[in-house]
């Protein structure tokens, strides 16, 4: 299951590329616009600044931008960073010890491919997509 925090990150990341020509954003436009606490956004951004997607700048005309063009972020991207591994079982995960049991596992197979379809699913989605997707969405009258 994918938590608030992977959900925020995706939002947060469509806002800024939505925002894009406009410099950096500060927090509490975003934060205003995607209806998060902005102590709860900071430690998202906090994340992605630290992983490189996001560059941000502090004081007057500060705020954060994207450090790439949009098409060069997938979805499974900015979830692994917000979440950990997308694995569905603890042994497949990136940094998980050997299981006794692999050899020996009749679910393991099943597993895999559905990791991998999983994996393909979200890094076959680019933040310039879910823009395009967003953009299409009738807008809110709030």
């Amino acid at each position: 299951m994918i938590s608030t925090k992977g959900r925020y990150a995706l939002r947060v990341m469509i806002d800024l590329a939505e925002q894009n020509s406009a410099g950096y954003i500060p927090l509490n436009e975003i934060a205003t616009r995607q209806q998060i606490s902005e102590k709860y956004l900071e430690i998202i951004l906090k994340v992605l600044v630290k992983n490189k997607l996001l560059e941000g700048q502090r004081g007057k005309g500060g705020g954060y931008r994207l450090t790439r063009p949009m098409n060069e972020y997938t979805a499974g991207e900015i979830l692994e960073l917000t979440e950990g591994s997308l694995s569905s079982v603890a042994c497949l995960a990136p940094d998980a010890p050997p299981c006794e049991r692999q050899t020996s596992c009749v679910t393991l197979p099943m597993w895999k491919r559905f990791d991998q379809v999983v994996h393909n699913f979200f890094y076959n989605i680019t933040l310039e997509d879910l823009v395009k997707e967003s953009q299409s969405l009738p807008k809110s009258t709030n």
